[in-house]
């Protein structure tokens, strides 16, 4: 057998092997791009669900026992009372619910305190149903949800127990990981606090001591 006919041989096997490989490459299926399992999915929106709980929570916390006065409360020009402070968490709550439900929110202003107060609370419920459904997210993420809208509006939840403090009406200290907060609970009847923090008149995550104030 000549050289070239070596040469030539081993290019057609070259050529053979070059042909097969493509042929199995082009008959694989295309990469695919994973996305949470059903199982996953629910269990974010579960725990979504009970973060509007915490919220609906810590909201009541902060205006339980509140003065009358306490919703025009203004701490200082340009800042936001109380009652002002609760229709824009309600209109943040609506705009979170637009991921659901498409279009725009506004959140119309109320007379008083107490007003806003159950509005927000039928906002809260509203979003709740939805998050715990099966209802499409559109143009967002659960997690987007949290860190932005969700957030904002637990901000807020806190800025009106400092609003307690600054108008003269503090809010008792609390242990929150002991409280009874539950993701079927986010109209305004909450409990009251399982674990009140204070021992010998100071902070104590531990609770109240029995019998002492």
């Amino acid at each position: 057998m000549s050289q070239m006919t070596q040469v030539c041989g081993c290019f057609r096997v070259a050529v053979w092997l070059a042909f097969q490989t493509n042929r199995e490459l082009l008959s694989c299926d295309p990469p695919t791009i994973s996305s949470p399992t059903p199982t996953a999915m629910d269990e974010r929106r579960q725990l979504l669900r009970h973060f509007l709980a915490a919220l609906a929570y810590r909201t009541q916390k902060a205006v339980r026992n509140a003065p009358p006065e306490f919703g025009e409360f203004r701490a200082a020009e340009g800042v936001r009372t109380p009652r002002e402070l609760v229709r824009h968490m309600r209109s943040v709550l609506g705009y979170a619910r637009t991921y659901f439900v498409g279009g725009s929110y506004t959140a119309e202003p109320l007379p008083d305190l107490g007003a806003e107060l159950e509005r927000f609370h039928e906002m809260l419920e509203d979003l709740g149903a939805r998050v715990g459904s099966r209802d499409a997210i559109t143009g967002t993420t659960v997690e987007q949800l949290l860190q932005g809208p969700l957030s904002d509006a637990m901000t807020h939840a806190g800025q009106l127990a400092l609003l307690r403090r600054l108008s003269g009406s503090p809010i008792a200290a609390e242990n929150f990981i002991k409280a009874d907060i539950r993701a079927d609970n986010l109209g305004a009847d909450q409990p009251p606090p399982v674990s009140p923090g204070r021992r010998d008149g100071k902070w104590d995550p531990r609770g109240v001591v029995p019998g002492e104030d």
